[in-house]
């Protein structure tokens, strides 16, 4: 990684027809218009998205960039991003954040967002737009289906999703682009991206699979990535009978939680996740499979300190969710 430097002739706009493109999305998914956040990393794709929007929209965006905390490079990729948004007089901000025990990715995840969406109040932007693309949607779902996932782990990311925890915007308009193609925008302005030296270690899954993707000459990634927004789709609609059933079937008893059997065991499994986190559980995937079939056969499971068990009364079958009972010692 080196520094950005002055501009220069060589740093002309990206390709007409890329920034069309770009700001084709940003008019559909900001139909308002209004200011935008931009979070870049500082790697090749963020900052693709940075110069794409300096061509389509310049004037009208500001940028984030968030350090974790968690590698000591990444004081320096933030100055980085910094420096660049300097030279081009583009407002940038650095959050930093503090990344709580546990799962490191899905924690650093959430702090994240929360990060950027407290900056895009603060702010009053329209929007926070993240650099994710069509590769990123074909890599992922390909990894999960090799992992067995289910619908959930399957959704690809949305082009646009109210983050209601957070109260913001969240916008992905580069889902369109390849990676080559935001790769030949930085290329052009004569930047050096930031390197993440984990993009090329074949000790991750995801980094095997580009490999794969790369090499072969039949799969389209730009279709598996419309299956993935399918599946995303499919998946926002289970949720939505999901939360509809439980607000019409669910009654509680001081502790208990009492749920009418539904015939369909994609919302019947997450009418039971939903249950035991309510009790203060933490279920898995496999866990919750487990603990429906049992429940099927008429016998109790016991799932994340929650004990399940099917209820037959003259009104229907039921699901009845209770914390497990103390454990006796001595």
């Amino acid at each position: 990684m080196t520094g950005p430097g002055a501009r220069s002739p060589a740093a002309d706009s990206p390709p007409a027809e890329l920034v069309a493109r770009f700001k084709e999305a940003l008019d559909r998914l900001l139909p308002e218009g209004g200011r935008l956040g931009l979070a870049v990393s500082g790697g090749p794709d963020s900052m693709a998205m940075l110069l794409l929007a300096e061509a389509a929209i310049p004037g009208r965006f500001e940028v984030a960039t968030v350090d974790h905390g968690l590698r000591p490079e990444a004081e320096g990729e933030c100055a980085f991003v910094a420096q660049v948004c300097d030279v081009r007089e583009i407002p940038c901000r650095v959050l930093r954040v503090a990344v709580a025990s546990g799962n490191v990715q899905k924690q650093a995840r959430v702090a994240r967002y929360a990060a950027l969406t407290d900056w895009g109040v603060e702010r009053s932007l329209g929007a926070i737009a993240t650099a994710h693309h069509v590769d990123d949607q074909a890599e992922t779902l390909l990894m999960r289906l090799n992992r067995g996932s289910g619908l959930a782990g399957l959704a690809g990311v949305r082009e646009a999703y109210w983050a209601e925890h957070y109260l913001a915007l969240i916008i992905r308009p580069l889902l369109s682009f390849r990676r080559a193609e935001l790769a030949s925008v930085v290329e052009a302005a004569g930047l050096d991206a930031v390197c993440d030296p984990s993009n090329d270690d074949e000790r991750f899954d995801r980094v095997r699979i580009r490999r794969r993707l790369a090499d072969s000459d039949w799969l389209e990634p730009r279709s598996i990535a419309q299956s993935a927004l399918n599946l995303a789709e499919a998946n926002e609609a289970i949720d939505y009978v999901t939360s509809s059933f439980w607000d019409q079937e669910t009654s509680r008893d001081g502790d208990a939680i009492r749920i009418r059997l539904h015939p369909a065991r994609a919302i019947r499994m997450r009418l039971i996740e939903r249950a035991i986190r309510e009790l203060g559980g933490e279920p898995r995937g496999s866990d919750i499979s487990r603990a429906d079939s049992r429940v099927a056969l008429k016998r109790k499971a016991n799932l994340a300190g929650v004990v399940v068990q099917l209820e037959l009364s003259d009104s229907g079958p039921f699901l009845l969710f209770r914390p497990e009972p103390p454990r006796r010692t001595g």
